[in-house]
């Protein structure tokens, strides 16, 4: 578990593969059952559709819909219908709509869908009317495929392998795969990718990926904009003389002050001193001098990281009384409060190891190393800036900020290949 600099709330940890389990929603796998219309039957796998009805009314139709919503957390959906029998009119679509979609209409027909129809090649937008001209019309033995590019933000369909064409359109998701009859003798098989697809998306999906990493290759940035934040993260977290030889080296310090530079920089040689500062004592006594209201509450999150990264550094140096005096003094006033107490259990159980490094709580004291309570004691002073609007604002750098959200765009918005941070920050080695 982690503690939030601010004090406020505790974070999860989480592993790269939990990561991945929750950016990457399950696919739909079969046909949904349980919202038939009279028109239509679903044989025992939920893949195969016939029609049951007579076609003559507008209303007649029988679209089922798949049994999950298009999957988001990567670049691009597929899914294929082979058409067994084209029926008497040959009124079979294949295409995409919200939940609540009328399975009696076309999808297409109806806003929030599209479809594309094989008795007239015709693509369906919501937009009413007869549809607009798309594609080559298909019947008995043809495999069609529907298909959603995130990265684009665009639909496509697909015939026996080869794309079709494909069609930009702005409509509200959650989307399911939706398939649709409307005349006797009509029936479909659908493939959700339990056989192999006739249409090659992994080679689509490639060559999309290549050329969504051009774009952002030749994606321009203003001057100094990669400086300018590597900066503001050292003035954030106080690292003065790194600053001050970034500066000398980039000349970036002829650039024009903004008003985050200024809150960046805040208190710079105070933090700057407090992160040096390698006494847990000297540090409570330059708290108190220049900013009281940060240790005024004794029992703050920001004092119990403090105090225990004392008793720790006790324990690590085999000073096993002076932990205990320590922990008596400073830490037992925590035990009172529901979410130390957790905490504390895990720190005291320290003491019964003679390496603490091998005790299976270890792992989750990461919050009280050095650095880590250096960095919340500089948030806390920074939140002490008058002009600041909203204190919980300082919690992250710009920089961490900026990573933060590349990476839920990019998981929210297409495959997190097109863009992953952590092949490149990491040189692909594990997180």
């Amino acid at each position: 578990m982690e503690v939030d600099p601010m004090g406020l709330v505790p974070l999860p940890s989480t592993s790269s593969s939990d990561d991945q389990a929750m950016l990457v929603d399950p696919s739909p796998s079969q046909l949904d059952t349980t919202a038939l219309v009279p028109f239509v039957r679903v044989s025992t796998d939920k893949l195969t559709v016939s029609y049951t009805g007579s076609g003559t009314g507008e209303y007649d139709v029988g679209a089922v819909r798949a049994d999950r919503p298009v999957p988001g957390g990567r670049m691009a959906y597929y899914f294929e219908m082979l058409v067994k029998n084209s029926g008497e009119k040959g009124c079979v679509a294949i295409g995409f709509g919200h939940e609540n979609y009328n399975l009696r209409r076309q999808p297409g027909w109806d806003i929030d869908s599209c479809g594309y129809h094989g008795d007239d090649g015709r693509l369906f937008t919501a937009e009413g009317g007869y549809g607009k001209p798309f594609g080559p019309t298909f019947s008995t033995g043809d495999t069609v495929g529907a298909g959603i590019n995130y990265a684009s933000k665009e639909f496509f369909f697909t015939k026996n392998g080869k794309l079709v064409g494909n069609v930009r359109l702005d409509i509200k998701g959650p989307l399911y795969p939706l398939v649709a009859l409307h005349s006797p003798n009509e029936e479909i098989y659908v493939n959700f990718g339990q056989q192999p697809l006739l249409f090659s998306f992994e080679a689509f999906m490639l060559e999309e990926r290549l050329k969504q990493q051009a774009l952002i290759q030749k994606s321009s940035l203003p001057p100094n904009a990669c400086h300018r934040i590597i900066r503001s993260y050292l003035l954030h977290y106080g690292y003065q003389d790194t600053v001050d030889a970034f500066e000398k080296e980039s000349e970036i310090c002829c650039q024009p002050t903004t008003v985050e530079d200024e809150q960046d920089g805040y208190a710079l040689n105070h933090r700057k001193i407090l992160r040096e500062k390698g006494e847990i004592g000297l540090v409570f006594d330059k708290l108190r001098e220049w900013y009281p209201q940060v240790v005024e509450n004794e029992t703050s999150a920001v004092c119990f990281l403090l105090h225990s990264q004392k008793f720790i550094g006790y324990v690590r140096a085999g000073e096993l009384m002076e932990a205990v005096d320590y922990a008596r003094i400073e830490l037992a006033k925590f035990l009172k409060i529901n979410f130390f107490a957790d905490l504390l259990e895990d720190i005291f159980g320290l003491l019964a190891y003679s390496d603490p490094t091998t005790s299976c709580t270890w792992y989750q004291l990461g919050m009280c190393h050095p650095e880590f309570v250096a960095d919340a004691v500089n948030v806390m002073v920074l939140s002490t800036n008058p002009n600041l609007k909203n204190p919980k604002n300082c919690a992250a750098s710009r920089l961490e900020k900026l990573l933060r959200q590349v990476t839920v765009c990019s998981s929210e918005n297409g495959d997190r290949a097109v863009f992953d941070l952590h092949p490149e920050l990491w040189n692909g080695s594990k997180i």
